[in-house]
């Protein structure tokens, strides 16, 4: 049954999850769950692909109903969500599709406005007119076009694209004004679906301040580690068809779960030690807490742990291993005046650099066409508009492509397919041999006779990665690794970067992978290239490498 209203408000819970059990035929997703999200805390959904993290979301929201149990919300508080459908305002200005994110207002604005609008206005109709008003203006309505102007702006909508059609804006834009939408009018429970897809750094940067002063309540799923670290007090995973939620953010969940799988194994630790250890690992995680105002409960709220809160994760992580079978010569990768322009527009221009030894290069641009270009050039599959790059002799390279459409255009099962990429020369290449490469990606038993044509983005890229196990480069170019991977194999593609002796240039959206993964930055301009040798954090921090981005985006 679901709990009280009364008791919901004694308790400050805002949403209670009652019994609630979902199938799909005879897939269950959910069994039986019984949670509660309390105001004050940010709650990061996390689970592998296909666990159902979206579609609970959806359940909380009323768009899908659970076949058994029901979800209470606190009464009087209202939810805003962040809308998936981009084209669902289509015919609305940004500046009034932002407004109808608080839908009592904007219904009672419409109806006002009607009133006013009849050609027999009575004395009725302007009581009920002068009721509205003062609803209206309880509501903060007379301030609703402001403030929405001043989150788009803040969100990196520019004044002149106010007024316009939803249908007329770019898709990126889009993507903010949606999200624009899902913020306004301080939600008292807020459902973010993948907030930061298609939002740049300084964007991302401006979310994650508003989530951490956000005094509601907000679940998020997200596949940014960095993102959820920042906003999050909780996490919710789902696994097994249940939901348990754990104190504190992505990290702390990821390594105290670690922490718990270790002690188990550890039989001749002492429970005091054990204790000790826990103690350790919180308070550095304490001290280290980010954004006061969550750093402070956060802090409280790991204080209060004890070791039976630790449990160890089910989740199963890939192997993801680069062995270089040469090491790099002096000579890795000169690229001379490189330019690139499709379809009139100029992606880049005038790229020079060369690599040496030792470097890991994360490879920006505010155009992701033209990091794509770049890669496709200095791989042989798409030509350059003038300049040249040339590779050392010693390099034996593997790319991952952003695209991979082209390497799965036939239906062979797992095993062949993975066997058309093994190196020539390559002694031993027996059953074994393929079945551990496509194991370390988590395909096992039946599933290496799976067919290429039925398999998930997911599933696909874990066979790409395969692929470039496989050919043991001591080079690797990776273009957005991370789409469509959960977030455990996320995390398992990071260490493997990190650890990985040879060179990588990469690009991704994940800011943990880039700040952790490489040590130089180059960034792809029409205008030309920044070159510096730093951190991600660094970069994005520097002042003047920010001015030098405005004048070469002019």
């Amino acid at each position: 049954m679901p709990i009280a209203p009364y008791l919901c408000a004694r308790l400050k819970i805002m949403i209670s999850v009652n019994n609630v059990t979902l199938a799909f035929g005879k897939r269950v997703l959910f069994d039986e769950v019984n949670i509660n999200f309390t105001k004050g805390n940010c709650y990061g959904i996390i689970g592998a692909n296909g666990a159902g993290k979206s579609t609970f979301l959806k359940i909380l929201s009323g768009e899908i109903e659970p076949n058994k149990g029901s979800v209470s919300i606190t009464p009087g508080e209202r939810m805003a969500v962040l809308k998936q459908n981009h084209f669902e305002f289509d015919e609305l200005s940004v500046l009034h599709t932002v407004m109808m994110g608080h839908k009592k207002m904007w219904d009672l604005m419409q109806e006002k406005d009607a009133i006013y609008l009849k050609e027999d206005f009575s004395e009725a109709d302007g009581i009920k007119a002068g009721e509205l008003e003062h609803e209206f203006g309880e509501m903060g309505g007379y301030t609703a076009e402001s403030d929405a102007a001043q989150l788009l702006s803040e969100l990196g909508v520019k004044d002149d694209l106010h007024q316009q059609l939803m249908k007329d804006i770019p898709a990126n834009i889009k993507v903010r004004v949606l999200l624009a939408q899902a913020l306004f009018g301080n939600p008292d429970i807020l459902l973010l679906d993948e907030p930061t897809n298609n939002l740049d750094v300084e964007t991302i940067g401006w979310l994650e301040n508003f989530l951490a002063d956000y005094e509601n309540i907000v679940l998020v799923v997200s596949h940014d580690r960095h993102f959820l670290d920042a906003v999050c007090t909780h996490v919710a995973d789902v696994d097994r068809q249940k939901i348990k939620i754990y104190t504190g953010n992505y990290t702390f969940w990821y390594e105290s779960s670690q922490l718990a799988a270790r002690q188990a194994t550890d039989k001749n630790k002492k429970m005091e030690e054990k204790r000790k250890d826990l103690l350790d690992f919180i308070a550095r995680f304490s001290a280290n807490a980010s954004k006061s105002k969550q750093a402070t409960s956060r802090k409280k709220a790991l204080e209060k742990l004890v070791l039976e809160d630790i449990t160890p994760s089910n989740r199963k992580y890939p192997g993801i291993i680069y062995k270089p079978e040469r090491e790099v010569g002096n000579q890795i990768l000169n690229v001379e005046k490189l330019s690139k322009a499709i379809d009139g527009k100029q992606l880049f221009s005038n790229i020079s650099f060369d690599i040496v030894k030792g470097q890991k290069i994360g490879v920006l641009s505010r155009n992701p066409l033209a990091i794509t270009a770049f890669f496709e050039i200095i791989n042989g599959r798409m030509t350059a508009d003038s300049g040249k790059y040339e590779w050392g002799t010693t390099i034996t390279s593997a790319y991952l492509p952003n695209d991979n459409t082209e390497f799965f255009t036939g239906s062979l099962n797992l095993m062949d397919w993975l066997r058309q990429y093994v190196p020539p020369g390559t002694k031993d290449v027996d059953e074994d041999f393929i079945r551990g490469f496509l194991g370390k990606m988590l395909f096992s038993g039946d599933e290496i006779l799976k067919k290429t044509s039925v398999l998930s983005g997911g599933e696909k890229v874990r066979c790409m990665v395969s692929r470039m196990m496989l050919q043991n480069p001591n080079l690797i170019m990776l273009d957005e690794p991370t789409n469509h991977l959960d977030l455990e194999s996320i995390t398992a593609f990071n260490d493997g970067v990190i650890a990985f002796p040879g060179i990588v240039l990469i690009a991704t959206h994940d800011h943990q992978f880039m700040q952790t993964a490489t040590n130089r930055i180059i960034e792809l301009t029409p205008k030309g290239l920044i070159d510096r040798l730093m951190t991600y954090d660094e970069y994005i921090e520097d002042k003047r490498v920010k001015e030098l981005r405005e004048e070469m985006y002019a």
